[in-house]
């Protein structure tokens, strides 16, 4: 693509004073893994493709479902049966073919973690398990990244920056992962397929404002209750 396309393509971004041709080089030079590819990962990995970011990881081990088309938008019809890897490197590439979408069909566990999240910059977790969460936490905590941190339930949803810059992380808010992981999750209460858009796109907003080295809130949990429109912030 032509420096002239590239301008034409990223100018809405570019035009914000804030960001500007630096902030889109930096996007442009970032690598970002998205752990997840489902209901939040697909808003997350949507638009941080669409950004521009240079390199997007993908990791996820499980294969598209027919109920999964509700709320992971990156999906479809006739990739049902396909890993959710393969569709979402088929999405990005079709999106915009300037990102290098890296496919990792594995699932993150103490063996590979730190192997598999330390070539990128940033990392953000839209997996749908405590464990997948506490071990990525300790892992950025490990390898001083930044983490951007999300989760969704029903009409709730909740975000946050860990780890960044020398901040609180996961476990300055709960110590401990809950002993039972048989709490209720999104295949047995469900959710509303336009919660994950809206928690995922927040997350993406974060990633980027990261990367174009621009403020975000630390040490704080944004809680979002979609069906009273109610947002609060905590301070931990």
């Amino acid at each position: 693509m032509k420096k002239e396309d590239l301008f034409s393509r990223y100018s809405r971004q570019i035009f914000i004073e804030e960001i500007g041709l630096d902030g889109q080089k930096k996007i442009m030079a970032s690598k970002v893994l998205v752990i997840g590819a489902g209901g939040l990962g697909s808003p997350i990995i949507q638009y941080l493709a669409a950004a521009g970011v240079g390199t997007l990881g993908v990791a996820d081990f499980d294969w598209v479902e027919l109920h999964n088309l509700n709320r992971q938008v990156i999906h479809s019809e006739n990739r049902v049966g396909q890993s959710k890897v393969n569709s979402a490197r088929t999405f990005v590439e079709s999106l915009n073919h300037k990102v290098t979408c890296i496919g990792i069909e594995e699932k993150i566990n103490e063996r590979n973690a730190e192997e598999l999240l330390s070539p990128y910059d940033i990392i953000v977790d839209g997996s749908d398990n405590f464990s997948t969460r506490y071990l990525v936490n300790d892992i950025c905590v490990k390898l001083k990244k930044s983490l951007v941190y999300g989760s969704i339930l029903g009409f709730s949803g909740q975000v946050a920056v860990f780890n960044h810059k020398g901040s609180k992380n996961l476990r300055d808010l709960f110590p401990e992962p809950p002993f039972d992981e048989d709490l209720p999750d999104c295949d047995s209460l469900g959710v509303l397929g336009a919660l994950p858009g809206m928690i995922g796109s927040m997350m993406a907003l974060q990633a980027l404002k990261i990367i174009t080295e621009l403020p975000v809130s630390v040490n704080q949990l944004t809680l979002i209750d979609a069906l009273d429109w109610r947002f609060q912030t905590l301070d931990f």
